[in-house]
């Protein structure tokens, strides 16, 4: 295979198995200078020692971008303020990554003067494609190159055959050698005994963010979180930034085991995979901001908004983040949370979310009108006129029916008698 000349090559490189192998095998194929960019999307301990295992496995330079206030702002917020949730499940940890990321590794590679963009994403998933439709969105004029399209390796155990024989060294065995991805909002394992759907999770032994049911405590916890214009500033009170309250919300809520998700879901290239995932502060912050958006929203808007966030849930997920039709998704989002601002109060207990209280100076909700007491607000009376009007066209239907059940009884009466006279 005749392989195309390229000065500079940028690497997405999270240090994990795939992108570790990649650096050898790229110098290798190409014989170029290798930036290995590595994006801090809150990942945490998995960034230490990156730089290091970069530039000694073949790196010429490395970068840590720094965009965990960009996955937030940019990324998560939005998706949230929409209530996107694929497949009425997954709250897409991964899929609102890929994005910022992609634009991360787009503007290191202007700024290096690369070639090609090099991800270490495998041809049966979807980060495949989220990476690429960001690229090609961002910069059309660099190339892109995935390895697990066109090498020789075919397997993760083959992967690990080709590190150990390079002497690459890696941070997990063939025991341990689930498929994941962390980052601030969530952690999702895949592969070795989870691709049997017969197969419980070892949760026990698989859980990094939370704790399971039986290990919560046996009290209560209440957390409340406030929003402003659908967007949290505030746990119990005190305001903080995004990145730190999401942060704070992963310990409250993996200490009450909120937020894990055992999904068999329909991948963007046709087959199903199954994944856990460990999704705990964006399990609270999804649950509450629907709580709010209940009493803040009229009943039109509601239910078109959570139509149009079925859309937009795949949009994120199929990788059509930076599209005209996302941009003005966004914007009818935006307008949708003017009034979405107030506090909501959770109680948590193993594993459960229970909506202790939700206020709003912008509540639609009114008691005076709700009450099953007495008011003077509602004229009971009024409803009569009203269901007659809205139950009109069903009259009118009934009636028609009724109509020609009876000319079809009569024809069918005439038909017999009919027939009676000819015998």
């Amino acid at each position: 295979m005749t392989e195309k000349t390229y000065n500079k090559i940028v690497l997405a490189y999270s240090g994990g198995l795939d992108t570790s192998v990649i650096i050898h095998w790229l110098k290798e194929h190409y014989n170029c200078e290798i930036i290995a960019v590595t994006a801090n999307v809150g990942q945490e301990d998995e960034l230490e020692g990156l730089e290091e295992k970069a530039l000694k496995t073949g790196a010429s330079k490395f970068y840590l971008a720094e965009i965990e206030e960009a996955f937030v702002y940019d990324s998560i917020f939005p998706t949230l303020k929409a209530g996107a949730i694929y497949e009425n499940k997954y709250l897409l940890g991964t899929a609102t990554a890929r994005p910022v990321i992609a634009k991360a590794l787009v503007d290191i590679a202007k700024q290096e003067g690369a070639d090609a963009i090099c991800h270490g994403c495998t041809g049966k998933g979807n980060d495949q494609v989220r990476f690429e439709m960001g690229i090609k969105a961002l910069a059309p004029e660099i190339d892109i190159i995935a390895p697990w399209r066109t090498w020789d390796i075919t397997s993760r155990e083959e992967a690990i055959d080709y590190a150990e024989k390079n002497n690459i060294p890696l941070k997990i065995s063939r025991e341990t050698n689930y498929s994941k991805d962390k980052n601030l909002w969530h952690l999702s394992h895949e592969g070795l005994d989870l691709e049997d759907p017969m197969n419980e999770p070892k949760y026990d032994s698989i859980l990094e963010m939370s704790v399971t049911p039986e290990q919560a405590p046996d009290k209560p916890t209440y957390v409340s979180i406030t929003f402003e214009q659908g967007i949290p500033v505030a746990i119990n009170g005190k305001e903080t930034d995004g990145v730190q309250l999401i942060k704070q919300l992963n310990t409250v809520g993996g200490a009450n085991a909120i937020g894990i998700l055992d999904m068999i879901e329909n991948r963007l290239v046709g087959m199903k995979s199954r994944g856990i995932y460990e999704t705990p502060g964006g399990t609270l912050l999804y649950f509450s901001h629907e709580q709010l958006e209940m009493i803040t929203l009229d009943k039109e808007t509601l239910q078109y908004k959570q139509d149009l966030a079925q859309k937009y849930a795949n949009l994120i997920y199929n990788g059509q983040f930076f599209t005209p039709l996302k941009q003005a998704m966004d914007a009818f989002v935006d307008e949708t949370q003017q009034t979405v601002t107030g506090t909501v109060q959770l109680k948590l207990y193993k594993g459960n979310m229970v909506v202790s209280s939700v206020e709003s100076p912008f509540s639609l909700y009114s008691e005076a009108f709700a009450t099953f007491d007495e008011d003077d607000v509602y004229n009971q009376g009024d409803a009569a006129g009203f269901i007659n009007l809205y139950g009109l066209s069903s009259v009118i239907q009934a009636e028609m029916k009724q109509k020609t059940q009876f000319a079809k009884e009569a024809q069918n009466q005439f038909t017999t008698k009919q027939e009676g006279l000819k015998v």
